[in-house]
């Protein structure tokens, strides 16, 4: 008896905690905008009227920014809209969206540098209001809040008491579009979270996101009206209230109320891992968890395993424990995957600079300065380190000396692939729907090709160039796979097929016979490298879902790694294309695989996770 009497003073002493704030909490209102989309038609002067029109309202208390702010990412596009921002007259907060960081020429570092920040937290009304990045950034999958916002979000959460309520934001809604939902919202259940505004969708939408109110709101475009719009926000009496606002005319139109109230308890879907325990004889024989993303891949040098980070570091984990050796740091963001060639490892950084460092202890042996940041991986072939940049360059390094050795300045759109080395020329592609063939001992122009399309987003930029039997071989956004001549440049097939959608991922057999694509129905095939048209020598007996990870299929020792956005990597047999094994890491994008020998195999993901399987 005494126990049942304890639990209900209890449970009243908890109800009391969650409510009583409600009565120091005031009436105010704010604006909501979302998916501005600078540099989309129309967009501009669409934004400018919503800061003229919530300038015009004294009451409204201050102005929740939620992602999309551009349409490319570009650094003049990030600068335009902070300067029309900046006339807001009220305090205004902002966070990235996907348009904002899968497609950034900076690798994120100009939004921090212009907006100051991708997350803001801060009080009004006894509301305490917290934003966080949503990702994917410059990889293409399902959006994903960073590894270093999630570790941010835990140290604001330390210092709040459990009796404020939360509004939280963010660009995705809080589902499965985002690979790691529930690391924010298993963490804001532990306080007092009581409602979630998103963006992303163009839409006002209504949403309930595990017992937490959601709210999607429309984007600020006009679309296929004469005049954009936002949301005024009513927070009164423990409720929440809507109203679509449409500048000029000045009219409001209230489409939701939303009781703010302490989330719902329940059972709510979570990712499994139990496809590991379907294959006993693969394991972990490490894994290693960083405080940032990861958005590179591994390269091997003796016996560490060398990565990057976006805090901007390069460093090394010993294999025989996952335990670092040693650290080198950078100013910026790193998405560039780390080259080695005998003692030295060149990695480019966000921060505009090539490094070239001692594989072995991690010591700087020379920096090489550009006019951008570079998000671009490395080749290095015969001494020579090949990197696109986004200042419109490509250049030839001479890995001993630190030296050009060659700048090819003609490139448009920034790039971001991994350059492939090929019968003596150089190939890569740029986000300005070009295709480049250089010679590698030169830099002269061989060829060029441009695929026609009117959007930059369909660029063949993402995907690492492969080539077999004087062909050369890329897929795009824009679901073609082409086959060129290598030499020439002339397209020998190119090919779309509405239930085989190609997007960009795309590595090659060990053989040369086949050229390996994974679909965006998570299909994989092998396609001839040698027939006159898109011809399937075979497709995998695997079925892997809805598929977006860029990241190559890879045939080692006669088995097919192939990564995944979902954080699974698949084993097929190379001659049956049957499944051996599959685990997952994480529910976040594999980097790449990378295969070191003894049935042993490293693979990274977004999230900051890195672990040795052996099987």
């Amino acid at each position: 008896m005494i126990k049942f009497y304890f639990r209900i003073i209890t449970g009243i002493l908890l109800l009391a905690a969650f409510t009583l704030p409600a009565a120091a909490q005031q009436l105010f209102k704010f604006a909501e905008v979302t998916d501005i989309h600078i540099g989309s038609e129309n967009s501009e002067e669409d934004l400018q009227r919503t800061v003229e029109d919530i300038n015009s309202q004294p009451d409204l208390a201050f102005v929740l920014v939620s992602g999309d702010i551009t349409e490319f990412g570009a650094d003049t596009e990030l600068r335009l809209a902070k300067s029309i921002l900046d006339g807001l007259k009220k305090p205004w907060y902002i966070v990235p969206g996907n348009h904002d960081t899968k497609w950034s020429e900076s690798g994120g570092n100009t939004f921090r540098k212009v907006f100051g920040s991708e997350t803001f937290a801060f009080k009004y009304g006894g509301y305490q209001f917290i934003g966080t990045n949503c990702g994917p950034n410059m990889r293409m999958g399902p959006g994903q809040v960073p590894r270093e916002n999630i570790v941010w979000l835990d140290k604001v959460l330390k210092k709040a008491d459990r009796a404020t309520p939360i509004i939280y934001i963010n660009h995705y809604p809080q589902n499965a579009d985002l690979n790691n939902w529930y690391e924010a919202i298993d963490r804001l259940k532990q306080f007092n979270i009581q409602l979630i505004i998103c963006g992303h969708g163009h839409t006002n939408r209504q949403y309930d996101f595990d017992g937490i109110p959601g709210v999607m709101c429309r984007s600020n475009l006009r679309a296929k009206d004469s005049i954009g719009g936002y949301n005024i926000v009513t927070v009164s009496n423990g409720k929440a209230t809507f109203e679509e606002r449409t500048p000029l005319v000045q009219k409001n139109r209230q489409w939701a109320e939303v009781s703010l109230l302490q989330p719902k308890q329940g059972e709510y879907a979570r990712p499994s891992f139990a496809v590991n325990d379907s294959f006993p004889h693969v394991k972990a024989a490490w894994v290693y968890q960083d405080n940032s993303d990861m958005g590179s891949g591994i390269a091997r040098f003796a016996d560490l395993a060398i990565t990057t980070n976006t805090a901007g570091e390069v460093y090394a984990l010993q294999l025989k424990d996952g335990k670092r050796k040693w650290t080198f740091r950078t100013k910026g963001k790193i998405y560039a995957t780390p080259a080695v060639e005998g003692e030295r490892v060149v990695v480019a950084s966000s921060d505009g600079n090539i490094y070239c460092l001692n594989a072995g202890s991690g010591k700087k042996i020379w920096i090489f300065k550009t006019d951008k940041p570079i998000v671009a991986s490395t080749t290095i072939v015969n001494g020579i380190a090949y990197t696109g940049s986004s200042d419109g360059h490509f250049r030839a390094i001479n890995v001993q000396t630190g030296k050009l050795e060659w700048d090819f300045d003609q490139v448009k759109g920034f790039v971001e692939d991994k350059p492939l080395y090929y019968q003596g020329n150089i190939y890569f592609g740029s986000w300005g729907n070009d295709f480049y063939a250089l010679d590698a001992k030169r830099g002269e122009l061989k060829w060029k090709w441009n695929n026609g399309a009117s959007n930059r987003m369909f660029s063949p930029a993402a995907c690492w160039p492969v080539a077999a039997n004087g062909r050369v071989f890329i897929v795009a956004p824009d679901r073609y796979m082409t086959a060129f001549d290598a030499a020439t440049g002339k397209v020998v097939w190119r090919k779309t097929i509405p239930d085989t959608r190609v997007r960009e991922s795309i590595g090659l057999s060990a053989d040369g016979a086949d050229v390996l694509v994974k679909t965006m129905e998570g299909r994989l095939y092998g396609v001839s490298s040698t027939a006159d048209s898109m011809q399937f020598n075979w497709q995998a007996g695997i079925e892997m879902g809805y598929e977006l990870d860029p990241a190559p299929a890879v045939d080692y020792e006669g088995v097919i790694y192939i990564p995944t956005h979902s954080g699974v990597v698949y084993a097929i047999d190379r001659n049956t294309h049957s499944l051996i094994w599959k685990y997952k890491l994480s529910n976040c994008l594999v980097n790449t695989v990378l295969p070191i020998g003894g049935k042993q195999v490293l693979f990274s993901t977004m999230d900051g996770k890195l672990v040795l399987i052996k099987f």
